[in-house]
């Protein structure tokens, strides 16, 4: 069985390149061709009109939350601990098909009729933020985490260019935040939605053409699994997890309903009756990928037996590295190209919520609050935002070049805490107040914060699992104390679309308003 044991880049064919360059000129173009929609103002720019097919919306929402973090990350974490990497997709899969099927559509009916574009948009129409206090608490948790998020993408594809191609680190991050920049700022939220689609077709070829060509090259299944089990039993069982990795593993799902980079998918939909259909269709899409991250992780050990032999003797350079000895130079850069997609795929999308939570939700609706701004003047803004941040996660990203699976846990942890719960209660439990939300919105970010922070802690638990309970529990004690907003009932009607009764409510029962209530 072939092994490989020296641990330097191998020499790259010029085929690999130019199918690759091909990818990318793609991507620009498509940045081009949509730069005119996206210019007609903030709504088509941020949500792209709510305009977006089904097909867009399915395949967009997975693969933006899925990053290098799925490609880089998990292939490597299933290199070192064989098939109970299978947990770590097991929990998101699970939670994303619940939001496509009960979240989405009272997302999306919600914020059409109350033109919200942003995640803080719905939470302020949900709860009445007169004073601004809640979006920007928003504006600031969102941006502190997309900032540490878009980093690590960029870290990612730094490793990807070292690996796939020799070139320095530095300068793969530097390509990769230029092509991304490059199509974002031209094509806003169409031309990610699009991209996006293109590039969950790109990681779904590599994820299954790559173990089933490795594993065929090994002698198939039943020599390749045998080699991995004679080697260490443990290593091909799901369940040789203790509970607490276990537990830590299946809770990154809970990361999923505070993600506004995949919220804004479920907004951006043409017709809310379609998610059913895109449950299915994107959850399939996860299940594959996720199995053939973990299939690549483990056929990489026959090759790779040992992690000195991969380049820098990074685990995370192993998806590259197996792509290089089993593909031919075009279909390699194909793979190489489909790193890129997992990355961009994120990036992008978290760009543009970081952009928005800025222009759309600090300087429209706080600083120039009852007061018009141009359309046009508020694209040109966001255009500008995105590559003001672009330079802000460069920064973080040569200060912090940590691993990019835990750096994406961490940043997946602080917005799964702070807006997960949150926005849960919001959709579905008619006595959220703003109070509470408050209240949620801050224990999620400070115990992600301490918690990761605290070696005797992060060495227990992963952090968003007490951060999503404890900022839950914050969220419901706060708003049993205080006083829902007294349209509640309209509110809730708005979620749940035409046909719904609102349960009637007596006036002592709906209190008089709060001060924070919607007028």
């Amino acid at each position: 069985m072939q092994e490989v044991a020296a641990a330097v880049p191998m020499a790259v064919s010029g085929h690999a390149v130019v199918s690759f360059l091909g990818y990318l000129l793609l991507l620009l173009v498509i940045g081009v061709l949509s730069s005119r929609f996206s210019s007609e103002g903030i709504d088509e720019f941020f949500v792209g009109g709510r305009r977006m097919s089904r097909l867009v919306v399915a395949l967009s929402a997975v693969v933006s939350g899925r990053s290098a973090w799925l490609l880089l990350g998990v292939t490597g974490m299933a290199y070192v601990m064989g098939a109970s990497a299978l947990w770590a997709v097991t929990g998101y899969t699970v939670a994303e098909l619940f939001l496509f099927l009960f979240y989405a559509g009272r997302l999306r009916r919600f914020s059409e009729t109350y033109d919200c574009i942003t995640l803080p948009d719905f939470f302020a129409a949900r709860f009445g933020d007169e004073d601004g206090r809640l979006r920007l608490t928003l504006a600031v948790v969102i941006l502190v985490f997309m900032v540490v998020y878009v980093a690590s993408q960029f870290v990612g594809g730094g490793k990807a260019m070292s690996a796939s191609f020799g070139m320095s680190h530095w300068a793969g991050v530097l390509v990769t935040a230029a092509i991304v920049l490059g199509y974002t700022t031209l094509g806003g939220f169409l031309a990610v939605s699009l991209t996006d689609t293109l590039q969950a077709l790109l990681m779904i070829l590599g994820l299954v053409v790559l173990p089933a060509l490795a594993i065929t090259h090994g002698g198939g299944w039943g020599p390749v699994m045998g080699e991995l089990a004679s080697w260490n039993p443990a290593f091909v069982d799901p369940i040789s997890l203790g509970f607490g990795a276990w537990l830590g593993f299946v809770g990154i799902g809970l990361g999923s309903p505070g993600n506004p980079h995949i919220l804004i998918r479920y907004m951006s939909i043409r017709d809310p009756e379609q998610f059913r259909w895109a449950a299915w269709v994107g959850t399939s899409w996860n299940v594959v990928m996720g199995g053939g991250a973990v299939l690549v992780g483990m056929a990489g050990r026959i090759y790779f037996p040992d992690a000195g032999h991969l380049l820098a003797g990074d685990t995370e350079n192993l998806y590259p590295m197996l792509a290089q000895t089993h593909l031919h130079p075009i279909l390699f850069g194909v793979v190489v190209a489909s790193i890129f997609a997992a990355i961009m795929s994120t990036a992008d999308s978290q760009l543009l919520v970081a952009a928005s939570a800025v222009v759309r939700d600090v300087y429209q609706k706080v600083v120039r609050k009852n007061r018009p701004v141009p359309r046009q003047r508020l694209v040109l803004y966001s255009r500008a935002m995105v590559a003001i941040l672009v330079g802000v996660a460069l920064v973080l990203g040569w200060l912090a070049q940590s691993l990019v699976f835990w750096l994406v846990l961490f940043a997946w942890a602080g917005l799964g805490a702070a807006l997960g719960p949150t926005s849960i209660l919001a959709l579905f439990w008619r006595g959220t107040t703003r109070a509470g939300v408050l209240a949620g919105l801050i224990t999620g970010t400070v115990v992600t914060f301490v918690w990761k922070l605290t070696p005797a802690l992060d060495a227990l638990l992963y952090e968003l699992i007490p951060a999503f309970i404890l900022a839950l529990a914050v969220t419901l004690a706060v708003s049993r104390v205080t006083r829902p907003p007294p349209e509640r009932d309209e509110l809730m009607a708005a979620m749940r679309g035409p046909g719904y009764r609102p349960r009637p409510t007596s006036p002592a029962a709906a209190g008089p308003p709060s001060p924070g209530a919607r007028r």
